[in-house]
């Protein structure tokens, strides 16, 4: 398969609330497992997506610095929930919810790979984010992803109250 990515275009996908677009990956993030929904709206067959890193749908908009943060979550054993920009096969875009877990071995506990569930954001929530996310990828084209962390942190921090990347997700999947 051609891993070409689309040119980006200016078209939302609009996804139905009431259903997950679901996917599992080995422990390296490549595609081990996903469902209709997942196919349909990204564009990709199912047998497209399989064996491919999940990075397949990952949008150029999305800061590098917030997926790290995400791998380093879920490697060191902690589940997460982001808000996510992915770029579907013919360069339309679609926000998404993503609650990421881990998937265990039942009898060693190691980590065999991870589940991700994501549904529709509000309008709202693509309004807050999408000004700060694009502010993070511009430091990153020109300083690096260290200097988005540290401009994220900062944000963070505004208002005179220490809050983590976890935290702020947290606050806006429970207003969602």
């Amino acid at each position: 398969m051609s891993t070409e990515r689309p040119d980006p275009r200016n078209e939302e996908i609009e996804l139905d609330n009431t259903k997950y677009i679901e996917s599992e990956t080995d422990p390296q993030g490549n595609i081990t497992a996903c469902n209709d929904y997942f196919a349909e709206i990204s564009g990709y067959s199912k047998e497209e997506l399989i064996g491919q890193p999940h990075n397949i749908v990952r949008h150029p908009d999305m800061p590098k610095v917030l997926f790290k943060l995400l791998w380093d979550r879920i490697q060191n054993g902690h589940n997460i929930t982001a808000v996510i920009k992915n770029l579907a096969k013919d360069g339309r875009y679609y926000w998404v919810f993503t609650h990421f877990e881990i998937i265990r071995d039942i009898n060693t506990k190691e980590i065999k790979g991870y589940r991700a569930y994501r549904k529709k954001v509000s309008k709202h929530i693509k309004e807050v984010l999408d000004p700060l996310y694009k502010k993070l990828t511009e430091i990153e084209k020109k300083e690096g992803v260290e200097a988005s962390e540290r401009y994220l942190e900062q944000f963070l921090k505004q208002g005179g109250e220490e809050v983590t990347f976890d935290n702020l997700m947290e606050e806006i999947y429970r207003f969602y």
